[in-house]
């Protein structure tokens, strides 16, 4: 069957239970994101990561039926990673901080965040192709996310002002974000001080400074 079939196989792969197998998982991980990043997802074939990871190509399918399962995988990955960094914004000092220097808190963390792992645009620009409930479902977690740390900033809003307010930074000068990583580098950085003015403007409507 041709790599990039099926999203059923993607979602029943095998997930690996003793150390040596999830150590062999995450290698064939790391040097699928590689090839992701440097030939594009297109031309990276299961063959060739298994070769690099130096794993057999039967113990890459053990684990991976398909490329779109490593794809998965990743994705999975990058979200977990993205959900720990703005889970780290829930402090108490970040409820008691001004709004501007709250948002650049932010900003810059998710700003990092995409720097430190270039590979987060490269299998995102696959997956919004090719499997969007996937992308529709990370959202939709950094949505909840958002909602439950906004009512620590002010907590006099109704459940669905937080819900709004949340999807609309992700959406909206989340999208921004997400947008300027495809841009040349002193552009990017334009785009995240814009990213700042806009969130900022967008809160002060509903939050003290």
């Amino acid at each position: 069957m041709a790599e990039s079939s099926s999203k059923s196989k993607a979602r029943t792969r095998r997930k690996p239970t003793q150390a040596r197998s999830v150590e062999r998982v995450n290698r064939i991980l790391d040097v699928s994101e590689e090839m992701f990043i440097e030939k594009g997802y297109a031309a990276a074939t299961t063959k060739e990561i298994a070769a690099q990871a130096k794993v057999p190509i039967g113990s890459l399918y053990q684990f991976f039926p398909d490329k779109a399962a490593i794809l998965q995988a990743l994705a999975e990955r990058y979200s977990n990673l993205l959900h720990q960094q703005l889970q780290s914004f829930d402090t108490p000092e970040m409820t008691q901080i001004p709004l501007a220097d709250y948002v650049d808190r932010i900003t810059d963390g998710i700003e990092q965040f995409f720097s430190e792992h270039p590979g987060y645009y490269a299998v995102f620009m696959e997956v919004q192709a090719t499997m969007p409930e996937l992308d529709a479902a990370a959202d939709a977690e950094m949505i909840q996310t958002f909602a439950k740390l906004l009512p620590k900033r002010n907590a006099s809003l109704k459940v669905e002002d937080y819900e709004a307010i949340a999807f609309v930074l992700i959406k909206a000068m989340g999208n921004l974000m997400w947008l300027s990583l495809g841009q040349a580098p002193d552009f990017r950085q334009r785009l995240v001080k814009e990213s700042k003015r806009l969130t900022l403007f967008y809160l002060q409507s509903y939050f003290s400074v």
